[in-house]
């Protein structure tokens, strides 16, 4: 194992480089699945690669544990189920108490991130307890002293979009926007970021005859001019964040980064998963890593490297739904490369193609969702997806 891993670093410098040189970038490492290495197995992987940033699902002792005295920082997650629990101030500062306290300063906790999706999740009564879970969870680090190096805030679908074509035509659906005003209050007022889960892929799986796939996999293509503002996209991800920017500059609120928490392209999928292949997944992490490497910013924010977390660490055999959703990962769970991403030498995976992905999930397995995006004049039904 230990030459293994020596020898992934010798090509990381030699070959591609890609992550010796990404700082910025984070990778989710999701555990839904019964065959992954032990945390300890999985921090050597991180380290041997050189991400320093890294997203879970819950507050996993073990991980947490395993991460101590490391250089990846972790952002870890509440789970949507007790939300409703948070309301209480007494309940969050004991929450914090109990799953946050004891790993600092050792284990470099840098969010919270309180729910999952939750302003779109199907369960519509938890959009009441999320805002107050958020505030009352701030409060207890500031309380406790931990709020210096924390942010708290939620990662949301797309489809808290009415509008997203133009990107400065973005707005929020109707029916959440007071509960988002109060959101975006907290955001402003603490310096937070708003966080996305972004995925072109559905958007071309769902029409793939009517958008460019060249468009969406960041290869060369003559993209579109936003008519409003004259900004040149040539990708839908970064379409698709500053339509959430616009959207948050329509309720009165400028100053607050928008962050990708997913994205991503599957490596296999079901006969109806138009756009799922090896090929497309290496095609589409590949480039995003380069624009990545460019602390490349996004048309309206040019100056403001986009933070993006690659969908995932590992395929993850338990999650349900279709294909795709077991097989977003970078590696397989026995730590070989599911696609080359110019590491072919090191790769067990006799594979040919690269790939990378941009966020992940671990506790529950995600449902897929129709959410609204709309491309090139043409409202789409596009499938999102919920942790």
């Amino acid at each position: 194992m230990a030459i293994r891993y020596i020898l992934l670093a010798f090509f990381l410098y030699t070959d591609t480089g890609i992550f010796a040189r990404v700082a910025s970038f984070g990778i989710n490492y999701g555990q839904v699945a019964n065959n992954l290495p032990q945390p300890e197995k999985v921090l050597e992987l991180l380290s041997t690669l050189k991400i320093t940033k890294t997203r879970i699902y819950d507050t996993n002792p073990q991980i947490l544990k395993a991460f101590a005295n490391s250089n990846v920082e972790i952002i870890v997650t509440i789970e949507n189920q007790i939300l409703n629990q948070l309301n209480d101030p007494q309940q969050a500062l004991q929450w914090v108490n109990t799953n946050i306290k004891p790993y600092l300063p050792d284990t470099k906790i840098t969010g919270i991130q309180v729910g999952n999706e939750v302003f779109t999740e199907l369960d519509t009564t938890l959009i009441q307890y999320l805002v107050p879970a958020v505030i009352n969870i701030y409060n207890a680090l500031v309380q406790l002293g931990l709020n210096t190096n924390i942010h708290v805030s939620t990662p949301s679908s797309l489809e808290v979009l009415e509008e997203s074509y133009p990107p400065s035509a973005g707005s929020f659906r109707s029916e959440i926007s007071e509960i988002m005003k109060e959101f975006l209050n907290f955001l402003s007022k603490t310096k937070s970021p708003f966080w996305v889960n972004a995925y072109p892929y559905f958007a071309y799986k769902n029409d793939p005859n009517q958008i460019s796939l060249d468009y969406v996999l960041f290869n060369p293509n003559q993209g579109m001019v936003d008519p409003n503002t004259n900004l040149h996209y040539d990708n839908m991800l970064y379409a698709m964040v500053d339509a959430v920017t616009f959207a948050i500059a329509k309720l009165g609120f400028n100053g607050i980064e928008v962050r990708v928490s997913e994205t991503g392209w599957p490596s296999k999928g079901d006969s109806d998963e138009i756009g799922a292949s090896l090929k497309n997944a290496e095609i589409y992490n590949k480039n995003l890593l380069r624009r990545q490497m460019k602390n490349e910013g996004t048309p309206l924010n040019p100056r403001m490297r986009l933070e993006s977390y690659l969908f995932a660490l590992f395929n993850e055999n338990m999650k349900n739904g279709p294909t795709s959703e077991r097989n977003y990962g970078l590696f397989e769970p026995d730590e070989s490369m599911t696609y080359n991403v110019g590491l072919s030498s090191f790769a067990k995976s006799s594979n040919p193609s690269t790939s990378i992905s941009l966020t992940s999930s671990a506790t529950r397995t995600k449902k897929l969702r129709l959410t609204r995006f709309q491309i090139h004049g043409a409202t789409k039904s596009v499938e999102d997806e919920e942790t």
